[in-house]
């Protein structure tokens, strides 16, 4: 390739670019819309007689643990937990993995085990690990407890969720009834 051609190639490219620009300017000085002074929008809000007013409540969400441990059961649970299992042992006396050993977890403060290095929010975290606390941190846990370490997903199904933490309670020196 000689450089003239070299030229009518770099020509071209000069030629599209310098009319892109040119067309944008136009099209701004054919479209001009005057910026405001002050940018939004100016809100009316009106009084609301005394007898309307009402109150927002945050509901929480109360969780019938009965009903729910109803749904589970011990073998399912195992099987479940073998996602869990990558990093928490359940085995008596087991060593602890990424996460802490689960064993006699059920009835145990949050945070409670010695030997282990958990995360400021578990440790802050002033609770027992019950029956409704477990639920609730397995729906999603970083957002039961937030600054936890553990990026779980969570279990969504209650049917799930109730297997493994009876699965968690028998394996426990001493068990705790079932609600």
């Amino acid at each position: 390739m000689d450089s003239f051609e070299i030229n009518k190639i770099i020509a071209a490219v000069l030629l599209v670019a310098l009319l892109v620009i040119g067309i944008g300017k136009v099209s701004n000085i054919l479209f001009y819309v005057e910026k405001p002074k002050t940018p939004g929008y100016a809100v009316e809000v009106e009084q609301a007689s005394g007898s309307s007013i009402t109150t927002t409540e945050v509901v929480e969400k109360v969780v019938d643990i009965a009903a729910l441990m109803a749904l589970g059961d011990v073998a399912s649970g195992e099987k479940i937990f073998k996602k869990c299992a990558a990093c928490h042992s359940i085995n008596k006396g087991g060593k602890h993995k990424i996460g802490p050993a689960l064993y006699n977890v059920v009835g145990r403060k949050v945070g409670g085990v010695e030997d282990y290095k958990y995360s400021k929010a578990l440790i802050a975290y002033e609770k027992e690990w019950t029956f409704e606390e477990l639920n609730g941190f397995l729906i999603k846990p970083a957002k039961h407890i937030k600054g936890t370490k553990m990026a779980y997903a969570g279990l969504r199904k209650e049917a799930d969720r109730a297997s493994v933490i009876k699965y968690l309670n028998s394996n426990s020196d001493s068990p705790l009834p079932l609600p």
